[in-house]
């Protein structure tokens, strides 16, 4: 059970993934969450390192498209379009269908396709059921929507049973 919720990989944040273990992992195709993830909670700035960080991984042969749960279409759009990606909006994560169409958005499946999110109940969930590579990067800042800080509760409950009731290798992400 445990198993749905372990990352692939942790990074301290989306412009530290190293895009040359990305290729060598064989992903070509990046599903990335936008909340606290690519942006800080309800805001359109990308910041510099991130917009470099874009440059970098189109450069390098990967696509990536926004995965986002938000339900305003236009405040996703603005920022997939500033970072000429594609994107889903009212994604409904962890359901299957949003990372479905995050893969048929980028023409890429499972073997090839990695999820980059800073929840574990939702953007790694939904990776991990799919089958997909997941990368868990540390919430840009504590401002969040009062749904998600809840959820941030139950992940820290969740990460210390893994910790205390599971054999795997320790899992300890910077949950705020």
């Amino acid at each position: 059970m445990f198993e749905n919720f372990r990352p692939t990989l942790q990074a301290p944040s989306l412009e530290r993934i190293s895009i040359e273990q990305l290729v060598q992992e064989g992903i070509k195709g990046l599903i990335i969450d936008l909340d606290n993830t690519m942006t800080p909670w309800n805001d359109l700035e990308v910041g510099p390192n991130v917009a470099e960080w874009f440059i970098k991984i189109k450069a390098a042969g990967i696509q990536a498209c926004v995965v986002s749960n938000n339900k305003e279409r236009q405040r996703v759009a603005v920022v997939a379009e500033r970072l000429g990606i594609p994107f889903v909006f009212r994604a409904t994560k962890p359901r299957g269908r949003a990372f479905r169409a995050g893969m048929n958005l980028l023409g890429t499946g499972h073997k090839d396709t990695a999820v980059i999110g800073d929840q574990l109940f939702t953007d790694i969930l939904g990776g991990n059921r799919l089958g997909l590579y997941t990368i868990l990067v540390t919430p840009i800042n504590d401002r969040e929507f009062i749904g998600t800080r809840v959820m941030r509760q139950m992940e820290k409950l969740l990460v210390w049973l893994m910790k205390h009731f599971t054999s795997a290798k320790p899992f300890s992400p910077k949950i705020h």
